[in-house]
């Protein structure tokens, strides 16, 4: 009884802090990451799409419904239902997840679907490859992960890596 309670006051004071940090109501696990993609507000007819495009320095690209631009990783073998980007990797490029078991999107036309993360959530993917965020964005239309070691490129609304050089943001 006592664990339990302990546990149920820790995962408090953790909610807590994430929230103090995030400055939002999101449901991100690490304080450097952006809040994940929800579906919850799809019930609304006024509900954001879980993806939708911004024009950005780079073009027309991929953004989640808060504005913040999502990644491809070209160490990630297409459809091929898994993440190469582990470990360390994932705290400077943290997963775009959803909670929908179909994420919704607004002039995205490649196509959308989810891999199993190794914690059990989803992972949203564009035309069979994994989506990520940049933990150094940190607003709407940052867009400072373009072309980060040859190997992490912002994503067009049609699921191709956009490689162009892109400026500071939108």
């Amino acid at each position: 009884m006592k664990k339990q309670l302990s546990m149920g006051i820790g995962a408090l004071v953790l909610a807590a802090a994430l929230a103090g940090c995030g400055g939002s109501s999101g449901t991100s696990t690490s304080s450097s990451a952006p809040p994940a993609a929800s579906s919850s507000a799809a019930s609304s007819p006024a509900a954001a799409a879980d993806m939708k495009t911004a024009s950005s320095s780079a073009g027309q690209i991929v953004v989640d419904s808060k504005g913040m631009s999502l990644y491809f990783f070209t160490k990630d073998v297409k459809d091929s239902g898994t993440s190469a980007c582990t470990g360390a990797c994932l705290e400077a490029w943290p997963v775009f997840t959803t909670t929908a078991t179909t994420p919704t999107v607004d002039g995205v036309t490649g196509t959308v679907g989810t891999i199993a993360t190794p914690d059990g959530k989803k992972q949203v993917t564009l035309n069979g490859m994994p989506l990520y965020y940049y933990a150094k964005d940190k607003a709407a239309g940052d867009v400072t992960g373009q072309g980060v070691g040859g190997v992490w490129y912002l994503v067009s609304p049609s699921g191709e890596m956009v490689k162009g050089a892109a400026a500071s943001g939108y």
